[in-house]
């Protein structure tokens, strides 16, 4: 069996955890560019983690110029088996208020500037995101947050809009009319690139605040934001900590369905594949494909 890794992707202040050991940083080359930082290793109760800050050190990158393929496959490359997703979100939904946690279970991918599948001319690749996020990892998360006393709801969709700018009025009436829960910038192609990495990938997305439907909207203070935003980074903390030994004691976890989601999915013959994007493809695809002799 693999010996479980738990990746994290989200803020930079999320590896800051009281007991973990062993901790360095490594530098990670992928055939798809530079991740959007190093990667930041150690071990917490004996569990191993890695903690990629998705923006990069100090938010230096927007979202739409985040390399997400380079981010998955780096994750891939060290041996990462299971992926929490950690972001901040706007809330849709009235009963979803700032300072609650949803674990996300659907996507709407209305984002049009990013490169989204490791696969392409030469080797091309169809995997299924009727489900797009691994409903064990969500057990996990679920049990966790209900444990710390965390006001969170299960299961939700979150609108993944292109930005940098945040939505118009009418675009968030829109976006409240299709039944979404969440709306932000970061998890597609995210989602997308876990699933065709054979990745167990969770999304766990903190509401900040209400977007702009919200008739209270203006009234929110940057002062407010900051304070939810401060409590939402310190109860992530806490729940990565507290996931850690859960999810690398899973002995579900060599038979979820996420690690054999390429198995179907293949779709060039053989003997039309080309060699060179079948060998840049193995850090990611290494289980399904061979380099061509």
């Amino acid at each position: 069996m693999t010996q479980p890794l738990l990746a994290i992707i989200g803020g930079s202040g999320l590896y800051d955890l009281p007991g973990l050991s062993d901790t360095r940083w490594e530098t990670v080359d992928t055939p798809w560019g530079a991740p959007s930082d190093q990667v930041f290793r150690g071990r917490l109760n004996g569990a191993e983690l890695a903690f990629l800050p998705r923006h990069g050190r100090g938010h230096r990158i927007p979202p739409s110029e985040v390399n997400y393929r380079a981010n998955v496959a780096a994750l891939k490359q060290l041996g990462a088996t299971d992926v929490l997703s950690i972001s901040a979100v706007g809330g849709l939904r009235a009963d979803l208020p700032p300072g609650t946690f949803v674990i996300v279970d659907q996507f709407i991918d209305r984002t049009f500037a990013r490169a989204k599948s490791f696969f392409g001319t030469g080797m091309v690749a169809h995997v299924s995101m009727a489900q797009p996020v691994c409903p064990r990892l969500g057990d996990h998360v679920q049990a966790a947050l209900a444990g710390q006393g965390v006001p969170h709801a299960r299961g939700g969709t979150y609108l993944v809009m292109e930005g940098p700018q945040f939505s118009t009025l009418a675009e968030s009436q829109l976006y409240r009319s299709w039944n979404a829960s969440v709306i932000g910038m970061t998890n597609m192609p995210e989602a997308k690139l876990a699933r065709e990495a054979e990745l167990c990938y969770c999304s766990i997305s903190m509401v900040t605040d209400f977007d702009c439907w919200h008739m209270g909207h203006e009234a929110v203070t940057v002062d407010a934001v900051i304070k939810v935003l401060l409590a939402n980074a310190q109860a992530a903390k806490t729940l990565v900590a507290g996931l850690a030994g859960s999810i690398s004691a899973d002995t579900a976890a060599a038979n979820c369905s996420c690690r054999q989601a390429l198995s179907f999915a293949l779709i060039t013959s053989p003997d039309a594949r080309d060699p060179a994007m079948v060998a840049k493809l193995q850090g990611v695809a290494g289980r399904v494909l061979k380099p061509s002799p």
